[in-house]
């Protein structure tokens, strides 16, 4: 199903630009948009055309699926828990772990 609301496509994206630690000016420059343009849409208060849209997927290394099609389950994938785990320090990665044990009774 596919999602039409543009509040929920901003939303998708504001999540994509903090789990890849980016500012919305990087993504914009990345994506060939202005700053302004990039923040209205991130907020879901203007649509886009599919070219700016693909060009803002390809800024963030998601797919067309990830920003406009209904997740079955929010279950972060692999790749952003690795995205996320590459960005702590080797403390806060020690303590994941350490959590991960817990939770999973290793």
């Amino acid at each position: 199903m596919l999602i039409r609301d543009f509040r929920e496509i901003g939303n998708r994206l504001y999540k994509a630009r903090k789990i890849k630690g980016l500012t919305q000016a990087e993504v914009a420059e990345k994506a060939k948009l202005s700053d302004r343009t990039y923040a209205d849409i991130e907020r879901g208060t203007v649509n886009m055309r599919v070219e700016t849209a693909l060009r803002i997927c390809e800024a963030l290394s998601i797919t067309p699926n990830d920003l406009f099609c209904e997740k079955k389950s929010e279950v972060p994938t692999k790749e952003e828990i690795q995205d996320l785990l590459e960005r702590c320090s080797e403390e806060e990665r020690k303590t994941v772990f350490q959590v991960m044990e817990i939770i999973l009774h290793k």
